[in-house]
Parts: C-alpha cells; structure tokens; sequence
C-alpha cells in the first residue's frame, strides 16, 4: 500500500479549477518531485494533502489517502492527529511560517513538548548558535528561518515530509544547503518527501520519481532520470527544453510556447493542445487515459511520437 494516494481529486476555487482529476503515488521511503509551471497545481496537490487548502477551496470529487486513511472524510480531530502522526511540512516563506510573536525554542517546545532540548534539534539543521533558539523570526536570515522551518517540521520524524519550494526565496548558495538538510534528514528518518519544484536538474539530481503536472492533472509520472531525460509528453519535453542547465552554452533558450490554461471546469480534451505542436483534432476534445511508455505513465494521445 503506498503511504500517499491521491486518486481522481478535484478542486475548485470560486469558479476556477486548480485540480481537474489529479493523481499521484508516493510509497513508503521515496523521493518524488512533483513539477509544472505556476498555476498547474501543484501548491493546491500539497495543501490537499494534509486538508490545509483555504476556506473558498471545494472538493468537487477524489480523495486523498495518507497512510490509509481518507483525508477528507475524517473528523477535525481526527486531521490534527493524521498532521502530527504521519505528515509535515515545509513552505516557501519562511518567516511567514513561523509565528512572529513566539521565539524560536519556543516554537519548537509546542512541537517536541516542555522538556525537550531544542538545541539538540537545531544543531541537525545546522544551527549550532544557542542564540537562535532565544531569537524570534524576524531576527533570523531567511536561510536561518527556513532550517528552523525544517527542523519543526522533521521533528517528530514523520512518515512524509511535504516541501512546497522551500528554497524559493534563498540565494543559490543556501538553496544547496537547505536541500542538503532537507534530504540528509528525511534520509536518516526514512521520511518519504514530496517535493514541490520548478529546479528540474535538482529535481533530477535529487528524487526517485517525478510527476509533472499541467492544467490539474499529472501528465507524465516516472524514474526521475527518465521522465526528464526522456520526456513522453510534449508538455515534458517543452519544460525540460526551457530550463537554463538543459541548454548548451551560448545557446538561446526555447521556452514552452502560449500561456497555461485557466479553467473554469473539466477539460473537454487535453489542456495541453492549444499550446502543443503535435495536437490532433481529438486533442482539444478527448481527455487522454495514461498510456505506458517505456518506465513512464503518460496521459497523451500521441505519447509514443514523442518518443519517436
């Protein structure tokens, strides 16, 4: 049994669909980097997961299973113990994360309980200082703020980590450091992490599996190495083809064509098609079913001449 199933889920804001029939699979100890430009749906995939969407957010059908159990079938009570058992996890912003009007060892208390040394905690996130434990938020860098971010949120150990570009608003340098971090210590806890990026050769570098979304749904799911070396969905390939790293040196960046979708309701047929240079007439009016290509699961009518 996988310890994350998000099957068929469907959400709605105020007349706009953020997810038109998502799924995704993340097992026991894996890494999984979940992908797309703004506005595919990511960020409402990871707030799902732990039922931490905003109020105007409706569920229109689907469901999400985190350790077997439905999401959003249980009780308020029964949430707050899914949260503390089973997930954490990790935001873009990491002051906005934290409580302003709390310090920092503090913050950790509520989490590990009144006799817990926090110290102990921040020092696995590389924070040796004793004095970031007496700081509040606002004192720290945001690189700082980010790794008590992550040591709240790692530790209880929980079985999965959900890390929403948590390195968004660092610097390259504490970008790699922060990941470092993030995967060192889901590693040694065997945490399963689901990764919300837009940074595909860490994505590639870093993580068993990536699923790549677009209008709602996951387009193309795989072996990391081979969905975004060998993309079978043209939406995969156009966003691997527009990345810097993928470029050679000198060579003028080719990015994916038209604007993302914004949708009202379900896709007729492929939200991809205005925007793909291989779309037939049944693109823009018959939702693909997943096809099988090589290790990838693809939902394309043409996934096999992306290949070719």
């Amino acid at each position: 049994m996988s310890l994350l199933s998000v099957r068929n889920l469907v959400i709605d804001y105020a007349g706009t669909r953020a997810l038109d029939g998502a799924d995704l699979e993340v097992a026991h100890g894996e890494k999984v980097g979940l992908v797309g430009e703004s506005g595919s749906g990511k960020s409402t995939l990871g707030s799902a997961v732990g039922r931490l969407l905003p109020r105007p957010a409706r569920r229109g059908g689907g469901e999400v299973l985190v350790a077997g159990e439905p999401v959003f079938d249980l009780p308020p009570a029964g949430v707050r113990r899914l949260r503390r058992r089973h997930l954490g996890f990790v935001f873009q912003d990491p002051i906005g994360s934290l409580d302003p009007t709390m310090r920092v060892g503090a913050q950790l208390r509520l989490v590990l309980g009144r006799g817990a040394d926090v110290n102990v905690h921040l020092e696995r996130v590389r924070l040796d200082d004793p004095r970031v434990a007496r700081a509040y938020p606002h004192q720290l860098s945001g690189g700082m703020a980010q790794r008590v971010a992550v040591a709240m949120a790692m530790a209880t150990s929980p079985e999965l980590l959900v890390a929403d570009e948590p390195t968004a608003a660092l610097d390259s340098q504490v970008r790699e450091e922060v990941l470092n971090v993030v995967f060192a210590l889901a590693a040694d806890a065997g945490t399963s992490l689901l990764w919300l990026s837009h940074d595909l050769p860490a994505v590639a570098r870093r993580c068993d599996r990536v699923a790549v979304m677009y209008g709602g749904r996951v387009v193309e799911h795989g072996p990391a190495r081979e969905v975004l070396g060998k993309p079978a969905h043209p939406y995969t390939a156009a966003l691997a083809g527009s990345a810097p790293a993928a470029a050679a040196h000198g060579a003028r960046l080719e990015p994916v064509p038209g604007r993302p979708p914004v949708l009202t309701g379900p896709s007729p047929g492929c939200a991809f098609a205005p925007r793909c240079a291989l779309a037939a007439d049944r693109c823009h009016h018959e939702r693909p079913d997943p096809v099988r290509v090589r290790d990838q699961e693809v939902l394309c009518h043409r996934a096999g001449e992306v290949t070719a």
